[in-house]
Formats: structure tokens, C-alpha cells, sequence
């Protein structure tokens, strides 16, 4: 990729993005016959082209695929074998996507060039956010990113998160400065391994800097509405430090150390004063704009799954956050250009890094065109029921999860009648509620008791995906799954519900996920018990 480009700012990004996209039929067709060029001789193209690098016999001979037709080649290049399996360049990390395939991560293959175009892409927002907001180059950003553990493929290959790859890479640690991207956190702490040390560096550096921030945010709301609970519990902390000048002995991680210290070079009680006499508020209603009085607007995913988060960053920002489902259609394969305004589409890519003709899972929405270019929205992942941070837990894993811990159920006489879920975000963090409508088939044994219902939440936790057990264990993002008992009937009044909404009795199936208000509401005025896994599943990394 020409290195010029990843310079680009201002006007020069702005007439790149015309450019491009005033010939995005022309531009596409350039990718792909690129990609074909320097991929045609691989493996994989091979069998299904027989050589040929033709557009056309691509697009005929070439199967739409999902991640289980091309793990076993992913799988071999982890392994040792060379990368010419799918890419005509050398493949440099296993990227780890947040979905899953069979219980682990999915790694993607990606080569050098790719984290080029991941920097051209970033570099690209601020010229765009510039021409509806003014003035954001004349303070700072509050962001808030942080790295996950990376591992290593059998063959020695990294394997981490995209975004990891990217704050790790020179293209982040070496990056020219950017008076429009002049982060509150230093680098030290964004890039500490440990998470907890790294919110707490990166929140006093934002208080720190209150009077100049311009923005606020993080990657996913999720991440930056666990800021806002981390802060809620650590505040008198971080005002102390303000207070003393002295950073707290919990930040033991030498790079965070040295970095804040030099920003904590003096006591500064009149600060320590402004910020305790905030927090201590009884209601933190609108508590960023008291915080951040210059904040502009709050920066974060608030799309797909996200979207359930929209309220709480209204409460926290005083509704300064600007609120920005349906079935996909399963037809054919269109062009990008050829896609129609207010369609849903799922996004199938190929790519340099050997990819081709891969379904992604993302479901989009059309919401209008510049010049020859589809804008989308993000809707949700395909298929995913439950979700509350990076985990995204399908119907299927779902279903087979509860299956196992039914069984607990069974010595007892116990039965479980019908079962629904939805995701809890009403607390910090957010966490997976199940309904249980359970029939006693006749007077069990012996009783039902708390800790059997307990033992069927971990069982069902320790059944789920490599993602979930994750976020559950490691990086604390999920809360300890619950299960609520409701009363006999209780489902059967749901159906008369739903069905009184306009459902069909004929094609009733009880939903798996409750997204409306009256269901959930109908479904917590039946419970009787609810009970929460006692200890956090099992994880390895």
C-alpha cells in the first residue's frame, strides 16, 4: 500500500474518500483483480480455478464460505505450513476474532500490509467528525483502549485481538502527533497487560486533564460504561492521588508507574476538591458533562447488541449522546454498488490475506449512498441470541448449554418445562438471565434446594463458548449468570402475549430471547426465586 496515504489528514483524507468512492464499482473490480494476481497459484484458489485469475470464473467457481470451510487451511499455516496454502504473502499474525467455531476463537490470517490499511481507515474518521464538529483540535481525547493477552499459534505465529495488534504495532507507538488525536492516556497505560491498572491510569488521566477534554469514549459502550462503574467505586482513590501527588501502591506495573508519575508531578487539591465535590453527588445523572465540561459528544459502538447500552450513556452524558431488526435477505450475492437503500445484507469479503468469497456474519443495513458508495449500519451478528461484551452466544450453544444442565434436574423428579433468556445490562457489569419454568413430575426424593439451582447456573456457564468463559473469568466484563424460577403457567400467559401483539398461534415458538419490555415485564412479575452461579466457569488461555 503506498505509505503516503496513511498520512493522510485533513483535506487530503477528505479528497481521498472522494476519490474512491466517486468509482467504488471501479475500485472494487481493481481490488479483486489485484487480489486474484497475487493469490491466483495458492492452494486453495487453485483447486476451485484451476489457475485461471479471471473476475468472472471467480465469482462462478469460487463457493461462498464460512469459517469452518477454511479453518483446515488456517489450521495447517498455525501448524508450520507455508502461507501459500491461501495468500501469496507471508502471514505475519492469527488475528482472534470475538465469534467463535467449535468453543474457540476464530484466528484470521493477516499480513503486514493489512495493519497499512487499518491505519488509512482510522486515519480517515477525524477528517470526516472534523466537517460537523468544530474545535476538536484545540484540546484532548479521553479514550479509553486497552490490550487482551496474546498467545501464539503452535508454528510461533502471534495470535491476538485485532485491536491489540494495532496498539502494539509502530503504526500506534511511533505515530506522528495529531493535535486531533491527542489521547489523555499515555501509551504505558493504554498498553498494560493488566486490565484493571490500565482503567484506573487511564481514567486519573482524564481527570487529570479534565479542562481540555474535548471527547469522550471507548471501542464499545460496554467498555466505557465499565469505565464509568470502575470510577464510581474508585473515585475517592484517584481524588487522593490528585490530592497528594502520589499514584496509589495497587499500580505496581512499571510502565503505568513512571508515565503517571511524571503526570502527577504536584499536589493539586483544588482539582482533587472540583472532582470529589462531583462525585460525591447522590445522583450521577448527566455526571460526564459535570466531569467534561468541554465534551463535545461521547465516541463508542452503540449499534447491533450495543444498542441496549443507548440509555445508560444517555443518563451518565444528560442526553448529550445523539441516539443515532429485521431478517436478512437470503437471496443472491450483490455487488457493493449494487446494494438498495434500507435493505439488510450480510457481508461476504475477500481479502489479500486469503480469504475469499467469506461470509463475515455482520448484518448491515443500507442507510444511504455518497456518490457511488453504500453507507451501513450495523445491525447484529447472524444468529446471535445473548450478548453483553465481546461474547456473543447463538440459540444453538444456548439450547445445548441448558440441555446439560437440566440433567441436574432429573433425580429430583424435577422438570424443565420452558426456558428463555435475555441480557441483564441494568448493573455493571452486565450479566445472562434464564427463565425456568420448572414441573415437579411427581413429589421428588428429596427437595429442591438453592444450591442445586446454583449448580445448573455454573453448569450452564461452563457449557458455553471460549468468548463467554472469558469475559466471565478473565476480563470481568459478564456478571455471574442468574437463573430466575417463575410460576407454572407462566409461558403459556407469554404466548397469549405475544399472540395478543399480533403473533400467529399456528407459527409460535417461544422466543429464546425476550427483546420486548412487556414480555420481560410480564415474565419478572411471575418469579419466584432466582439464584447465581457461585464461582466463575473454567478458562485457559
Amino acid at each position: 500500500m503506498d505509505g503516503k496515504k496513511l498520512e493522510y489528514k485533513g483535506e487530503e483524507a477528505l479528497k481521498e474518500i472522494e476519490k474512491l468512492t466517486a468509482k467504488a464499482d471501479e475500485v472494487q473490480e481493481d481490488i479483486l483483480k489485484e487480489i486474484l494476481q497475487r493469490n491466483g497459484e495458492t492452494e486453495y484458489l487453485n483447486k476451485h480455478m484451476k489457475g485461471s485469475k479471471d473476475v468472472l470464473e471467480f465469482k462462478h467457481l469460487v463457493p461462498v464460505i464460512t469459517y469452518k470451510y477454511i479453518y483446515p487451511y488456517i489450521h495447517r499455516i498455525a501448524n508450520g505450513e507455508d502461507s501459500s496454502l491461501i495468500t501469496g504473502h507471508p502471514i505475519t499474525e492469527m488475528l482472534c476474532s470475538s465469534g467463535t467455531s467449535g468453543g474457540e476463537p476464530k484466528l484470521m490470517p493477516s499480513i503486514a500490509e493489512d495493519l497499512d490499511r487499518r491505519t488509512f481507515i482510522y486515519n480517515l474518521i477525524m477528517p470526516i467528525m472534523n466537517q460537523y464538529i468544530s474545535g476538536l483540535d484545540e484540546g484532548k481525547a479521553m479514550f479509553l483502549y486497552f490490550i487482551k493477552t496474546e498467545t501464539s499459534t503452535p508454528c510461533g505465529l502471534p495470535a491476538r485481538a485485532v485491536l491489540t495488534s494495532y496498539y502494539k504495532s509502530k503504526h500506534f507507538k511511533c505515530r506522528t502527533r495529531d493535535p486531533f488525536n491527542d489521547f489523555t492516556s499515555p501509551d504505558q497505560a493504554i498498553l498494560c497487560p493488566d486490565s484493571n491498572q490500565s482503567m484506573y491510569c487511564q481514567l486519573l488521566s482524564g481527570l487529570l486533564h479534565r479542562h481540555k477534554v474535548m471527547r469522550l469514549g471507548a471501542v464499545f459502550a460496554t467498555a466505557f460504561l465499565r469505565a464509568i462503574s470502575f470510577l464510581e467505586r474508585k473515585w475517592v482513590q484517584l481524588c487522593s492521588d490528585i490530592r497528594t501527588g502520589q499514584l496509589d501502591l495497587s499500580i505496581t506495573d512499571p510502565g503505568c508507574r513512571s508515565s503517571m508519575l511524571s503526570l502527577l508531578s504536584s499536589p493539586n487539591p483544588n482539582l482533587a476538591n472540583e472532582i470529589e465535590d462531583i462525585c460525591s453527588s447522590p445522583s450521577w445523572n448527566g455526571i460526564l458533562c459535570h466531569l467534561w465540561p468541554r465534551a463535545k459528544y461521547i465516541e463508542a459502538v452503540v449499534t447491533g447488541s450495543m444498542a441496549q447500552y443507548i440509555p445508560a450513556l444517555e443518563y451518565y452524558s444528560g442526553g448529550k449522546l445523539p441516539l443515532m431488526k429485521e431478517e436478512v435477505d437470503n437471496g443472491m450475492l450483490v455487488d457493493l454498488v449494487n446494494v438498495k437503500l434500507g435493505n439488510y445484507y450480510e457481508l461476504v469479503i475477500t481479502t489479500f490475506s486469503g480469504l475469499n468469497r467469506y461470509r463475515i456474519g455482520d448484518v448491515l443495513q443500507v442507510t444511504g449512498f455518497h456518490k457511488q458508495a453504500p453507507q451501513f449500519r450495523f445491525i447484529c451478528r447472524r444468529n446471535v441470541v445473548l450478548s453483553i461484551d465481546t461474547d456473543k452466544t447463538n440459540e444453538e450453544d444456548l439450547h445445548r448449554s441448558i440441555s446439560t444442565a437440566k440433567r441436574l434436574l432429573e433425580p429430583y423428579n424435577a422438570l424443565l418445562v420452558e426456558y428463555t433468556s435475555y441480557a441483564d445490562t441494568s448493573s455493571m457489569p452486565g450479566h445472562y438471565v434464564l427463565f425456568w419454568e420448572i414441573q415437579m413430575v411427581e413429589p421428588g426424593p428429596i427437595p429442591i434446594e438453592a444450591n442445586l439451582l446454583q449448580e445448573c447456573c455454573i453448569t450452564v456457564e461452563e457449557e458455553l463458548d471460549y468468548i463467554y468463559r472469558r469475559c466471565r473469568s478473565y476480563d470481568k466484563s459478564v456478571g455471574p449468570l442468574e437463573i430466575r424460577i417463575v410460576e407454572t403457567r407462566t409461558f403459556e400467559a407469554l404466548m397469549d402475549l405475544l399472540i395478543s401483539q399480533g403473533g400467529s398461534i399456528n407459527q409460535y415458538k417461544t422466543p429464546r430471547c425476550i427483546k420486548s419490555n412487556s414480555a420481560l415485564k410480564l415474565l419478572n412479575s411471575h418469579v419466584t426465586a432466582s439464584f447465581f452461579s457461585p464461582r466463575d466457569p473454567k478458562w485457559t488461555p
